[in-house]
């Protein structure tokens, strides 16, 4: 018999399982303040069952933790791991620390279909989509960590390997239980999501009007450059992208951030901020721009630090709210989809 994944299971499903094994209701909300606030990692830690429940549970179900497989810790503080999944594959995470404290980034997909031209996450193809419980449990694992050492996880990003949006079902259910007060019981203004730019499901997002911080992956302001780097453009193109994103930003109140990777004469010059300038103006925006971190077999450079900084003082002058993302993790493979591409090379 399969052993029910208790990740998987919503308050009211977990009270369901519980009552075919003969137990009240109350022993749900026991089961889960354990999972999602206590750190356990087996059921003999959770004190507060009967002894023959403790015994039982391991016979049906499983809490739903992943198995580490590789760890690399920058000199930063910026930590990576490659989970292993039940049936094989294996998925990255990443902790990043912050002056706000730690944030976690996880991955929705095993692999990736849209092929960014700077992303190691497409190299080895689309696999599958991940379950709710598989991301939450990178959530957790990371939480439980940080906690034992004293730590507070603040905040959870949705960018790590794979897209998001593609993995609907997955992504609402796993936000659905981040904000659950039985479950994870965090504010989804902590919690931001990345995208290549899916509009369908960018405005289906927002019909949530959940407070989640939408960050689309823009990386030009001309359809045709966007198309070379970012093929999703062929079949969203910006106009289309963009309106979408106005979509969201009037149903939620929530400013959209555009990220903007920094590419060595690609996308770094003067006449390219000046175009996003003009592209963003009188939006409800900011702009993040980012670092590459070099993937080696993939033809793209980092650009250098006077660039970066020339297209910044643009934007700023033009008024469009602006930072420029501290680099982190470079000396660990911290792009997506590098240690996962390492493991199984």
């Amino acid at each position: 018999m399969q052993k029910v994944n208790l990740l998987d299971l919503s308050p009211a499903e977990l009270r369901a399982f519980l009552a075919g094994l003969g137990e009240p209701p109350y022993r749900a909300d026991q089961i889960q303040d354990w999972l999602y606030r206590r750190g356990a990692d087996s059921f003999v830690q959770m004190t507060n069952l009967p002894q023959d429940l403790r015994g039982k549970l391991p016979e049906v179900a499983g809490i739903g933790l992943l198995q580490v497989l590789s760890e690399q810790a920058a000199q930063d503080g910026t930590r990576k791991l490659l989970f292993a999944l039940a049936d094989g594959n294996s998925v990255e995470t990443v902790v990043l620390p912050y002056e706000h404290g730690f944030s976690v980034c996880v991955s929705t997909q095993v692999g990736c279909r849209w092929k960014c031209g700077f992303c190691a996450s497409g190299l080895q193809g689309f696999v599958r989509n991940l379950r709710p419980a598989e991301i939450m449990a990178q959530v957790l694992q990371v939480k439980n960590n940080l906690q034992s050492a004293g730590m507070a996880l603040k905040s959870i990003v949705l960018m790590g390997t794979g897209e998001p949006l593609d993995n609907w079902d997955g992504t609402v259910a796993f936000l659905r239980a981040v904000r659950d007060p039985k479950l994870l019981a965090v504010s989804l203004r902590h919690v931001t999501l990345s995208t290549v730019g899916l509009p369908e499901r960018i405005r289906a997002l927002a019909d949530f009007c959940w407070p989640v911080t939408l960050a689309v992956s823009l990386h030009a302001a001309e359809d045709a450059l966007r198309d070379r780097i970012m093929p999703v453009n062929r079949k969203y193109p910006l106009p289309v992208l963009l309106a979408a994103c106005d979509y969201y930003a009037e149903k939620t109140g929530r400013r959209i951030t555009y990220e903007y990777i920094m590419l060595d004469n690609i996308n770094d010059s003067q006449e390219h901020a000046r175009k996003l300038s003009v592209l963003l103006r009188g939006r409800l925006c900011h702009v993040n721009l980012i670092a590459l971190n070099t993937v080696r077999v993939l033809d793209c450079r980092p650009s250098d630090e006077a660039a970066v900084r020339r297209f910044a003082d643009i934007l700023v002058r033009e008024k469009i709210n602006t930072t420029v993302r501290r680099r982190l993790g470079s000396e660990i493979a911290a792009a997506c989809g590098q240690l996962r591409n390492t493991f199984l090379a």
